[in-house]
């Protein structure tokens, strides 16, 4: 079984990769400056010429990206090479109904694949192997992320996308797929369901599954892999940066290695942006050093992980990272789906409602469960079951239009929601990972 997809980075020498990446950065850096004016003023602002970017060690001299920049350049202003070079677009929610637009070069679609590839091949994936993939497909990257992998990989890649278990569980069994990759919660779902139809996960070939897009804990992994009788393993990716394939564990699951010669990895203390040592927890920045059409200086992921040198017994020398312990900022992540509490907001302002609401987030039988609480006006109070029925019914359309996830609305009684004098508690997330 092929242990590497790409030997001569993933076991490379530190000196050897540093000095891929100091070449990558200083090409990178000439690219943003001449060909994306957000990045030409941002430079100029600081006295910063590409020139002055020599090595690697030069990256801290270089300023911070973050998410907002891509909004307000929206859809394509933050682009390095003309429209007529990129062959995919990708995004992901905005906190305003406007999207994080990413776009790929045919070389782009090249590396992620190779990094995803990469990722499958740590994990055990040989190019006997029927992949499952029950990843949303679509303007996220989960599932055409992992599925450019699979065939990277000499795999078979099989395009389930999300939804319709009882469908899954049949194309399960019917087909003999040995990897299953989705979110972890999807996973105990079926991992359920099987059970429900009196399945023994024993009788299915799957051996390997795969997963992310959002936070699980060492408790479920046992789980899944008790549930589906399979080794589950953690891979990890941002839309912004690319999908699945960013990071990845290896058969030790100690940590993921992340494709460093495409993706430069910083860990910052996020109140005086300074970086921090090995081992330190702090927020996850990357720079795209292997990026032509997106190519980010110091993204800001939110995610609140740390890095290690340490040598790993698998053989690579890839950096790693430790699982993120949670985000600085307050995104929630519902089943895969980024959303934010001013996304929520938006939807209920624009249908005129009161702004006072709540987002509460449970865990039903293993997949995330997004309850939106919103107080009635006096007016609104005295209307009848019919009419509030229809309003929720509107305003749960407008959600899932918005934020592409589902959310239960109730209506709830003027004045019920705690007030605060400082901010507002908007959301109350009950999941234990």
């Amino acid at each position: 079984m092929k242990k590497y997809f790409t030997p001569e980075i993933e076991t490379a020498s530190r000196e050897y990769l540093r000095a891929v990446q100091s070449a990558r950065l200083i090409k990178m850096v000439h690219n943003c400056y001449n060909n994306v004016p957000f990045y030409k003023r941002k430079f100029d602002e600081i006295g910063l010429l590409p020139g002055d970017i020599k090595s690697i060690d030069d990256i801290t001299k270089l300023p911070f990206t973050i998410k907002q920049d891509l909004r307000d350049n929206y859809p394509f202003g933050m682009f390095a090479v003309p429209r007529d070079e990129l062959v995919r677009v990708h995004a992901s929610s905005g906190t305003t109904g406007k999207q994080t637009v990413v776009g790929y070069t045919k070389g782009d679609i090249e590396r992620w694949a190779e990094s995803t590839a990469r990722a499958l091949t740590a994990m055990g994936v040989t190019k006997d192997d029927y992949i499952h993939i029950s990843y949303g497909y679509g303007l996220f990257t989960g599932g055409l992320g992992i599925h450019y992998g699979a065939e990277k990989a000499g795999a078979t890649a099989i395009p389930v996308s999300s939804g319709n278990t009882k469908r899954q569980i049949q194309l399960l069994r019917d087909f003999g797929s040995n990897v299953l990759c989705c979110t972890p919660s999807y996973a105990m779902f079926i991992g359920e369901s099987i059970k429900e139809a009196g399945i023994d996960p024993k009788e299915l070939p799957l051996r390997i599954g795969i997963f992310g897009a959002e936070a699980w804990s060492e408790n479920m992994r046992q789980e899944i892999q008790k549930s589906l009788d399979i080794k589950a393993y953690d891979i990890y990716g941002l839309s912004e940066i690319a999908g699945p394939g960013v990071a990845f564990e290896c058969e030790e699951q100690n940590g993921m290695h992340i494709s460093e010669d495409y993706f430069y990895p910083e860990i910052i203390d996020p109140e005086t942006l300074e970086p921090l040592p090995d081992g330190v927890y702090g927020e996850l920045v990357f720079t795209c050093i292997g990026k032509e059409a997106l190519p980010l200086v110091r993204y800001r992921t939110h995610d609140i992980s740390a890095i290690t040198h340490e040598e790993c017994s698998c053989g690579r020398t890839l950096v790693k990272m430790l699982r993120p312990k949670g985000r600085s900022d307050d995104m929630l992540i519902i089943r895969g789906v980024n959303v934010f509490p001013s996304q929520v907001e938006h939807v209920i302002l624009q249908l005129g409602m009161e702004p006072n609401y709540q987002i509460v987030v449970d865990r039903v039988n293993n997949l995330d469960i997004m309850k939106v609480l919103i107080e009635m006006s006096d007016t609104m109070f005295s209307d009848s079951v019919r009419k509030l029925e229809e309003i929720e019914k509107t305003i749960s359309t407008a959600m899932q239009q918005t934020l592409g996830v589902h959310a239960v609305i109730k209506l709830v009684e003027p004045h019920s929601l705690p007030r605060s004098e400082g901010k507002a508690i908007r959301v109350i997330d009950n999941r234990v990972i």
